[in-house]
Formats: C-alpha cells, structure tokens, sequence
C-alpha cells in the first residue's frame, strides 16, 4: 500500500507504460532482360517480333526489417516476386516500402504471400504501406497483391506511384475487404487512405485518391459510395492495347453473380470497379472476380500463390 500523500504524487511511483515497438520494413527489386544469345548483359528486349522475349532475370535485391522478398521459379520468362511482411499485418505507426523496377523490355509479377492484414490502432496515427514502381522501354510490371484486411479500428495510408514509358505495360489489382464478414465482423471505427499517381512518359496519366474514415459501415452505405459493399476492388491495365480489352473485361464482369461493377477504357487506360453486392456473407465473390478479370488481363492466371 502507498503511504499517506496527495494522489498526483501515486502515478509517479509506478513503472511507465512501455513504449510499443513499429515495424520498419522494406524491400527492393529490379530486374532485367536476357541477353540474346550470350544469355547475360544486354537488357534490351529481342530485336524480332517472331522471337519470343528474352526471360527476364534478377539485376537487384534489398530487403531490411519486416519486408522480404522470395523469386519463386517460373518457366514463362516473366520474373516472380513475392513479397512478405513478417510482422503478420500493419498498426498504426509502422511503415513498409515497396520498391520495384523492370528494365527496358524485361517482364515481372509482382505480388505478397498472403492478405495484408491492417490491425486496431492505439492512437490516432495510421500505418503506411507505400509502393513505387519503375517500368522501362518494353517493360511489363504486374502488381497483384492480394486483399488487404481493414479490422475494426485499423487504420492505413496507402500510396501507389508510378514511373513508365509510353510503350511499357502495367497492371494494378487491388482489393479491400472491411472485415471478416463470416466471423460477424464490422469495422465502424477505422480509416483507410489511398492514393495512386501514374506517370507515363513523364506525363501524369492517371491520379486518384480514396478516403475512408468512421463510420466506416455507415459510410460505405450510400448508392453514391459502396451501396452496403464489404469490399470492393480497382484493376487497372495501362498499356498500347488497353482499349482493346474492353469488352472482354465487360463480358467478365456479367459472369459473377454476387459482384457489381463497371469498366471504362480511354487514352490507353483500361479502369475497373467492382463492389461485393450487399447482403453478401464474405468476400469470396468479389475474389473470384478480380482472379477471373486479372487472367483476362493478364493473358495467363495469377500467381501461383493466391491459390495457397
């Protein structure tokens, strides 16, 4: 027991409260095309359209804290990437950077072994997962994460930026899932930012942001918003043949029941939306869509690991 003395003098002969330890985690790779012919050195793409282009191959790798990296063999000449947080998920104050580049006609996935998981904070600071990528001449980078995970009180900043040139490929998927709806889940309290600059020849192509923040659930109600959505996705190709690819992105979209949404193609840009319709019990709907839609865009399935 304390001895007799005034109550402001109690909290100072106890223990302060331990400071939480952040996560700091980041990870880098670049890659490179084959030479042809010596099979080393020349990064340019084959130089005839009725050769196949060269496979591309590891020219650079960093990892530090919580990011790694794994290149999981491939047999297509596109380069694999999975990349892991080993932290189990994102609180506020921790911070991941992703860093990825293609080289002039080299080919890369890139994508993470499991769903990002963004757990409650303790204070009002969110997380940051930033990603940054580089195309050259030629080049095709995928991005295909897989979902990420809004719990209740979670709260993320997330940004996506952009450098390629005007012939090279890129496509973006991402999905958002507020809650594990099957465990009887809501996510009320929380806030989730996003923001993608796209440049393209040294133009900006593509900018936009999302917001989310309490109420969460309420938020996502209105028909302007998610119309009761528990997740919703974004998949964006910008390459030459974009626009060709509409109507098969549309015919793609009618065949998941369970899922709304919309496409749109312009100046080289092919945009999708999709929203898991209301009154659905969890997400598998809307995954099984951006799996089906991703193959269409992709010209072959998502890596191996979404299906792990």
């Amino acid at each position: 027991m304390y001895g007799a003395g005034s109550p402001s003098e109690v909290p100072a002969l106890l223990p302060a409260a331990p400071k939480m330890q952040r996560m700091r985690g980041k990870a880098e790779i670049g890659v490179k095309a084959g030479g042809v012919g010596d099979g080393e050195g020349d990064a340019s793409p084959s130089l005839s359209p009725s050769l196949p282009p060269s496979p591309s191959r590891l020219a650079h790798l960093y990892q530090s804290g919580s990011a790694k990296c794994i290149l999981p063999r491939t047999h297509d000449g596109i380069c694999e990437a999975v990349l892991i947080n080993t932290a189990g998920g994102i609180t506020d104050g921790d911070h991941l950077l992703y860093e990825a580049s293609a080289a002039a006609g080299a080919r890369l996935t890139l994508t993470t072994q499991a769903a990002e998981r963004i757990y409650k904070a303790q204070g009002r600071a969110p997380g940051r997962l930033e990603v940054s990528l580089s195309l050259g001449a030629g080049a095709r980078l995928d991005w295909v994460p897989q979902e990420t995970i809004l719990f209740e009180g979670g709260r993320l900043a997330r940004s996506l930026t952009v450098q390629m040139a005007a012939d090279a490929r890129l496509l973006v998927s991402e999905m958002v899932v507020l809650g594990r709806s099957a465990m009887g889940e809501r996510v009320c309290e929380g806030f989730f930012g996003d923001q993608w600059r796209i440049h393209r020849g040294g133009a900006l192509v593509y900018a936009e942001a999302q917001r989310l923040s309490a109420p969460v659930d309420l938020a996502m109600v209105g028909p302007g918003c998610g119309q009761g959505a528990r997740a919703f996705a974004t998949l964006l190709l910008i390459a030459p043949d974009a626009e060709d690819l509409l109507d098969e992105a549309r015919a793609a979209l009618t065949r998941h029941d369970g899922v709304i949404g919309g496409a749109s193609a312009w100046n080289g840009m092919l945009a999708l939306r999709l929203l898991g319709a209301q009154g659905n019990r969890d997400a598998s709907a809307l995954r099984r869509a951006v799996i089906d839609l991703t193959t269409t865009l992709r010209g072959c399935p998502p890596p191996r690991v979404w299906n792990l």
